[in-house]
């Protein structure tokens, strides 16, 4: 058996792709008109694990997507877990569990989906402004 992709949907595309490919550098790997259906299929990968994708489904009309908390998470192995959170946070991402450990963190995509990062190797020394943030939100 070999894992092939997880897929979410999301309602606004171009926020998706720049929350996933310019916020956490994900890239495109592979792209899927699908008129008949009405749908697009927009497969992502990480640079350090091409084989393990993310596909994005967004349908061209309009749905209503709840229960992002419900899908569980993506989780994403990060090289430098403060210097990813500052550039989410500079695009303007909350960080809704900051990485006060130097560890771990989660911050939501523009469909509501919890990603979680962890920090590559053993977990950064803890420091500001991240060590005494409080959570924002669910996550």
């Amino acid at each position: 058996m070999k894992y092939l992709h997880t897929m979410v949907r999301v309602s606004d595309l171009d926020a998706s792709l720049r929350f996933y490919c310019e916020g956490l550098g994900l890239h495109e790997v592979r792209r899927k008109e699908v008129p008949k259906g009405r749908f697009t299929l927009i497969f992502l990968a990480a640079p350090d694990s091409p084989e393990a994708e993310l596909e994005l489904t967004y349908n061209w009309d309009p749905e209503t997507y709840s229960g992002g908390r419900n899908f569980g998470h993506l989780a994403f192995r990060v090289d430098d877990i403060y210097q990813l959170c500052a550039h989410l946070q500079d695009m303007g991402i909350v960080i809704n569990r900051p990485p006060r450990d130097g560890h771990m963190a989660f911050v939501r995509s523009p469909d509501d989906i919890s990603v979680e990062l962890l920090q590559k190797g053993d977990a950064l020394e803890p420091c500001e402004p991240w060590a005494s943030m409080e959570n924002t939100g669910s996550w």
